[in-house]
């Protein structure tokens, strides 16, 4: 038998250890769950486990993640979407609430919960880069709900509101199994879309956004990241707007979204300095969405923004940001045409400013 490479071996281990891991979080739950007992359960050493994660939240989180793509690379596509923006969010959350604590679920019952996050966010970076997607998951919603239209907050803050109402559910349904009727739940969903939230103006920060300036700058795009929503590698030498956003940062491709031309190819590339743990959190949410978004609508209604997790930070090292401290924060975007940039922004706002510039000779004006 020919011998394993170095990386065929690392690739195994690491394989092995989340075998244990699934069994003994399964078993256990997150807080009770020990390194020691899955390095037993794996027959390797506590060192073993530690050279390929970097602590019992990472490999929790892997874990997750795992059984999220599983799910969404499974998931069957419905006949058709739903008829209406109500519809949508009942189907959805449908769906979503197929992953609650059964009643009389126990740690010990064997029962992970895709979803189950007690323990796991205990520190503020965590805390807040939750915070952020929520706010980008809704946008995803939002962008799947209402597809021919423009982004309007209109549409993302209904979305909103049924995460928020999903979450909590789970959230109470883990520590109360049995707690809360799916069916209820799901009704309610459907009516947040007849919910009156106010106007849909321009938020007010954006006219203090710093523009963003023409250029004429070569591009050579990366390759090999894919688009989390369809699955397929993303082009980075497309005509569009890509917008690279910290995890700390992403409710920011709202503003960049609405900004857009309806025919944009718009490519969010999502970075963090912590890819172990922030963005194991982040490829966990995004991912178990558009596993939902999948059995809710068809190919054709499912966002057409491009979502890319760049863990190692080629993007904005091939625009020239090397440095990966800060990245959570990070603000970026390019406007690239026939092979160029022709439009480059930094900072707050950056993806706003890209998206709305026009370059002198464009002939156009005005956001779509």
């Amino acid at each position: 038998m020919a011998r394993l490479t170095r990386a065929q071996q690392q690739e195994r281990t690491r394989a092995a250890v989340l075998v244990a891991a699934r069994q003994e979080f399964a078993e256990y739950g997150y807080v009770e769950a020990k390194i020691d007992r899955i390095a037993e359960r794996a027959e390797l050493t506590r060192g073993a486990v530690y050279s390929n994660f970097t602590g019992k939240r990472a490999l929790y989180l892997a874990v997750l993640v795992d059984a999220a793509e599983r799910a969404r690379d499974d998931a069957e596509p419905p006949a058709e979407s739903p008829d209406s923006v109500g519809q949508a969010l009942g189907s959805f959350a449908r769906v979503w609430l197929e992953r609650l604590p059964f009643l009389g679920d126990t740690p010990g019952s064997g029962h992970l919960q895709l979803r189950s996050l007690s323990g796991v966010l205990n520190t503020e970076p965590t805390r807040a880069a939750l915070a952020e997607l929520v706010r980008f998951e809704a946008l995803l919603l939002a962008l799947a709900l209402e597809p021919r239209s423009a982004v309007r907050a209109g549409t993302v803050r209904p979305a909103g509101l049924a995460l928020t109402l999903l979450h909590g559910a789970a959230g109470l349904a883990e520590n109360a199994p049995g707690v809360g009727d799916p069916f209820d739940l799901a009704r309610a969903a459907e009516h947040l879309a007849g919910i009156a939230l106010g106007d849909d103006t321009e938020p007010p920060h954006l006219p203090y956004v710093a523009p963003a300036r023409s250029t004429e700058a070569p591009w050579v795009p990366p390759v090999g990241l894919r688009d989390e929503i369809t699955g397929r590698p993303v082009d980075f030498g497309d005509d569009g707007v890509v917008v690279v956003l910290g995890v700390g940062r992403l409710s920011a491709a709202e503003d960049a979204m609405r900004s857009a031309r309806q025919d944009d190819e718009v490519t969010i590339v999502v970075v963090t300095s912590d890819p172990a743990e922030i963005g194991r959190l982040a490829r966990l949410r995004i991912v178990d969405l558009v596993g939902c978004l999948r059995r809710v609508f068809t190919s054709d209604r499912l966002p057409r923004t491009r979502v890319v997790f760049d863990d190692t930070g080629t993007v904005p090292a091939a625009l020239g940001h090397t440095s990966a401290d800060g990245l959570d924060l990070t603000e970026i975007a390019i406007r690239v045409h026939d092979g160029l940039i022709t439009t480059h922004a930094t900072g707050r706002g950056a993806g706003h400013a890209a998206a709305r510039h026009r370059s002198p000779d464009s002939g156009r004006s005005g956001a779509v």
